[in-house]
């Protein structure tokens, strides 16, 4: 082994370590940067039901994920839930957290996925596709059969936050990919203030009838 290749390679493990060590510090990074892109929360009246969004890059992919879940209860109060998932996907840097416009080899396209869940005791929520179909291709190739596998996600809400704290598994690239979902909106619908309008604080005068008038 020469001097040169020992110095590489002392070098190199040197950056690993380093890595293994920041480690830790970095993942809480990354679930701030991805609180960062997201809506302001919503209170609703059910704890669970409503529509969560995430917003997440992928270094190692260089893709960008939205997920957007639509989560509602079976029945009123009831532990099982219904719903569906939006994946909305496209490829790009770290700058690219808006799709960027369509070039060459660029795919960028959404996925809807019918999804079921329960909420276990202790506060965990399952919610997971079913089946998957591409919904709109904006460029290049939306996944084609067999390269789409349905995410499964798992966790805790935190009602503080109006988070959904969970992670991804899907069978494939995700394994416990941390991913942190925003409640963004209610299924119930607004309240509409009732105004109630004050009658003026007098009477106008009524006209006399004058001489002659019948």
């Amino acid at each position: 082994m020469t001097w040169r290749r020992s110095r590489i390679l002392h070098a190199a493990l040197v950056a690993a370590l380093g890595a293994v060590v920041l480690l830790p510090s970095i993942a809480p990074a990354t679930v701030e940067e991805q609180r960062a892109r997201l809506p302001p929360p919503t209170t609703c009246t059910d704890p669970i039901e409503g529509v969560w969004m995430s917003h997440k890059f992928n270094p190692s992919q260089a893709d960008w994920y939205i997920f957007t879940l639509s989560i509602h209860r079976t029945a009123p109060g009831a532990a099982t839930l219904r719903g569906d998932i939006l994946s909305h996907s496209w490829e790009g840097s770290a700058q690219d957290q808006e799709p960027p416009p369509c070039r060459p080899g660029l795919d960028h396209w959404t996925v809807a996925m019918p999804a079921v869940g329960v909420v276990e005791p202790g506060g965990i929520v399952r919610f997971g596709g079913t089946s998957w179909r591409p919904e709109q291709t904006f460029c290049g190739h939306a996944p084609r059969p067999g390269q789409y596998n349905v995410d499964h996600f798992s966790g805790t809400i935190d009602p503080a936050l109006q988070e959904f704290q969970s992670v991804n598994n899907d069978g494939g690239r995700s394994v416990n990919d941390p991913m942190v979902f925003r409640r963004v909106r209610c299924f119930e619908p607004p309240v509409t203030p009732h105004i109630q309008v004050a009658p003026p604080p007098f009477r106008p005068a009524t006209r006399s009838r004058g001489c002659g008038l019948s």
